[in-house]
């Protein structure tokens, strides 16, 4: 990547770090499909003791865990609950419809907060002859378009009293669980008890150039491991990235603080040149999305491109900016500025 660009597109842009790569160099191996690579079984044994569950499968990205995650929990002509915006239902590719015929209903969400009352509101485990029938709810922690949310607490357990009660599956996407830990001192164990199958991933903040790991009881990542054979996801000598993953685990999960620090200087940089851009009671964790006011997001995002800031557009007038262990804070404090720069004309008319 050109040194003057400050990719902010996403944390997943990030490469491995040297001392990452000797790790991977180092790593003994043996066949994952036949259970023999001893760095993948530490990988998954050390993910699922820390997330409080007994087993793990090692996965080549959070999508395909999440396909796997939910279908262990609902059975095709079942439906899956989650909000609006939830990543399962809008960045997965209709993977879930289309491999598995499982249907998702979805509530709404201020910026993917979780509410028991509005999943309470919809939940129907058994719906009838005529009408669908709920066999889980998903969440999301961090919540992706939401702009980083850090799910409460309270919330995620209520609905996890919900479910229980209710004899339906309880699902978390915790792709960036990791963020949400660092920014509300929740442990990652502490999240992960609430949930029957949750995944992680290692490939975003953590930095990692590959990998994902679901965790569950012991007999349905047992039967995970079925199903991940079946979709063509069997692996063979996967500890070299399995030690990536367990390295980033071991180094890289505390510095998560600076990407949230260099988020909050991106965002201070927008806000003071264009206040309504941003609400910085928003920016919890290392994602930002920026109102682009009048102009179309993609225009602005094209625009700033040439000013060597890379951003994504993830609505018609909204951009986001994602820090990440490649960027430091000064560059993302510099790309608020530009931001905010090309902004202001903009925000101005709306």
């Amino acid at each position: 990547m050109d040194p003057a660009v400050i990719d902010l597109r996403s944390d997943t842009v990030t490469r491995p770090t040297p001392a990452m790569r000797a790790a991977m160099l180092d790593a003994p191996v043996g066949d994952d499909v036949y259970g023999e690579d001893p760095t993948v079984v530490e990988l998954e044994r050390r993910v699922a003791a820390a997330l409080g569950h007994q087993a793990g499968l090692f996965c080549a990205t959070g999508s395909l865990a999440n396909v796997i995650g939910v279908r262990l929990l609902v059975e095709p002509g079942q439906e899956v609950l989650c909000d609006v915006s939830a990543h399962i239902a809008r960045a997965e590719m209709g993977a879930h419809a289309a491999l598995h015929g499982l249907t998702m209903r979805t509530f709404g969400s201020e910026r993917g907060l979780l509410d028991v009352d509005q999943v309470s509101k919809i939940i129907a485990p058994d719906a009838g002859p005529y009408l669908v029938s709920t066999a889980a709810v998903a969440v999301e922690n961090t919540h992706n378009f939401g702009g980083g949310t850090v799910q409460p607490f309270d919330q995620l357990a209520a609905v996890g009293r919900l479910c229980r009660e209710s004899g339906v599956g309880y699902h978390l996407d915790g792709a960036r669980l990791w963020n949400a830990s660092v920014a509300s001192g929740v442990s990652i164990g502490d999240y992960g008890r609430l949930f029957d199958t949750v995944s992680v991933c290692f490939s975003k903040g953590l930095g990692a150039p590959v990998g994902s790991v679901l965790v569950g009881s012991a007999d349905n990542i047992a039967r995970a491991r079925v199903l991940r054979k079946r979709l063509g996801a069997g692996w063979r000598q996967a500890g070299m990235l399995a030690a990536a993953a367990l390295h980033a685990f071991d180094h890289h999960v505390g510095r998560l603080s600076d990407d949230h620090a260099a988020a909050r200087l991106f965002a201070e940089a927008v806000a003071a040149g264009v206040p309504g851009a941003v609400d910085l009671d928003t920016v919890q964790t290392n994602i930002v999305v920026v109102n682009t006011g009048a102009q179309p997001a993609a225009e602005v995002a094209q625009t700033v491109a040439t000013r060597g800031v890379w951003m994504s557009a993830v609505g018609p007038r909204l951009l986001r900016a994602v820090t990440h262990l490649d960027v430091t804070a000064e560059q993302c404090a510099d790309a608020g500025a530009i931001v905010a720069d090309v902004l202001a004309p903009s925000l101005a008319r709306s």
